[in-house]
């Protein structure tokens, strides 16, 4: 038997090795089981599958363990989204969403991420109390599972995920206002399930990568710039202002500018912040996880938001969501919610509300980051991903843990953050943070400084400082 445990963002694992109908029905039966629980009355639960390989397979494969188990099934017709099927289960008033999909991790993974019924991820208890119910067998004979007959005795509807969302997008966004800008926009799938919607809604848009392939070219689509290389050439040869790329799931975000430059989450958490507070009015709570600059605390300071710092897993930022006024919940990653849309990460949502930013003041990206900057000050950050050992990962993790890295080349440690991994501030609002990923053997290390130079020293200086 195989143990399954849901990591930061739900259960992932390599296609045929763990990752099998067997194992895909044993995490159904406990989530349909702790639905029944919860929801024993008009049990209802939404299920997608993104652009991986087998997608439809393990999700017909959900549906038939929930059918079994008495509870209504909405299966999202073709390939979907993660914020498809969270919106989703807000509207169609389900107890659960379901959304097959391993997000932005290598093309060899599939995954499984819960979703609550207010549209955003199951809160972290409630994750644990459903591992806790997996069975070590299904038990089930899922061949005598007939779909067509649930369908048949309403146990089962198809519903189309991708037009509710299109629909949702339209009445949110001044789209004949970005139509009529004259700007010129590109925008990379990274071949993930996000695909369709900007050809549907802004169809003059550069399109990359927007057909279905489950192999992604054997890339993980992660909307990082080592990943988006080709994008950002095209971008650099001219006539695109910004370039938006969301990855496997489109729930996480990258960003280019009219030079073809990387802009990464930081920037455009306080871009959203400025433009949501100065020019749409709205206000509300900051959230973000560890792993995200300080200049968002001085935007929030400056604007008089309250601001709260979380772990890392957009999980604990929805918690809050849910249950206070939040303006902005955001990560190092790309994972990004808003006030006006669901307590959800949504790629394609943040793209186009940077895009009405742009329309409505007629300023280009790199101008509006400068308005950011008057702010806050400038900055630069970079990211390091170490391929480690176990054995050297535990080491490592074990000198952090004793308190004596207190200097990074010639960085003298100010202070500690140690909400989750390792945060250490230096001054001139430089910092480093160490962290073990929770679901592949690397081990994190993310830096912020006046300068990608001077970012990347100190990434230097950390891997000397830790032997890796």
């Amino acid at each position: 038997m195989t143990k399954i445990k849901f990591g930061t963002d739900g259960w992932r694992a390599i296609i045929a090795e763990e990752f099998t109908v067997d194992n895909v029905a044993r995490v159904s039966v406990a989530s349909g089981n702790w639905v029944n629980q919860r929801f024993p009355k008009d049990a209802a639960i939404v299920v997608g599958h993104d652009c991986r390989f087998a997608g439809e397979l393990f999700a017909h494969t959900t549906a038939k363990v929930f059918i079994s188990q008495g509870i209504k099934v909405y299966l999202a017709k073709g390939f979907v989204s993660t914020p498809m099927v969270s919106l989703g289960a807000l509207r169609l008033k389900a107890s659960l969403g379901v959304i097959l999909t391993a997000s932005h991790n290598p093309p060899s993974y599939n995954g499984y991420k819960l979703k609550g019924h207010y549209g955003g991820p199951l809160i972290p208890e409630h994750v644990q109390e459903v591992e806790d119910m997996i069975p070590a067998v299904h038990g089930l004979d899922l061949a005598s599972i007939d779909l067509k007959k649930a369908e048949k005795d309403g146990l089962l509807e198809y519903v189309d995920l991708e037009t509710m969302y299109v629909e949702h997008v339209e009445k949110n966004f001044d789209l004949e206002a970005i139509r009529k800008s004259g700007l010129r926009l590109g925008y990379d799938a990274m071949y993930g399930a996000g695909q369709n919607v900007i050809p549907r809604i802004l169809p003059a848009t550069t399109l990359l990568h927007c057909v279905n392939d489950p192999s992604f070219k054997g890339q993980a689509p992660e909307p990082i710039h080592k990943n988006l290389i080709e994008f950002s050439e095209l971008i650099k040869k001219g006539g695109i202002d910004c370039g938006l790329a969301t990855d496997g799931d489109a729930d996480r975000i990258g960003l280019y500018n009219s030079k073809g430059e990387f802009v990464d989450s930081h920037h455009i958490i306080l871009l959203l912040i400025h433009y949501l507070v100065k020019y749409k009015k709205f206000s509300g709570k900051v959230v973000v996880a560890v792993s995200t600059t300080p200049k968002v605390e001085k935007m929030c300071k400056h604007y008089g938001l309250e601001y709260q710092v979380v772990k890392i897993g957009f999980k604990w930022i929805c918690g809050i969501m849910i249950n206070e006024d939040v303006l902005l919940g955001g990560e190092e990653s790309g994972g990004i919610a808003i006030k006006g849309h669901i307590p959800e990460r949504d790629g394609i949502w943040m793209g186009l509300t940077i895009w009405e930013y742009m329309a409505k003041s007629g300023k280009k990206l790199e101008e509006l980051i400068e308005e950011v900057y008057a702010i806050v000050g400038a900055f630069s950050y970079d990211r390091n991903d170490l391929h480690i050992t176990e054995a050297l990962k535990e080491e490592v993790l074990a000198k952090c843990n004793s308190g004596s890295l207190t200097k990074f080349g010639e960085l003298e440690v100010r202070r500690l953050e140690t909400i989750d991994g390792w945060k250490y501030h230096f001054d001139n609002d430089q910092w480093l943070m160490i962290r073990a990923s929770g679901t592949e053997p690397v081990l994190r290390t993310y830096a912020e400084s006046n300068s990608l130079e001077n970012a990347r020293k100190i990434l230097a200086a950390c891997k000397t400082a830790i032997g890796a």
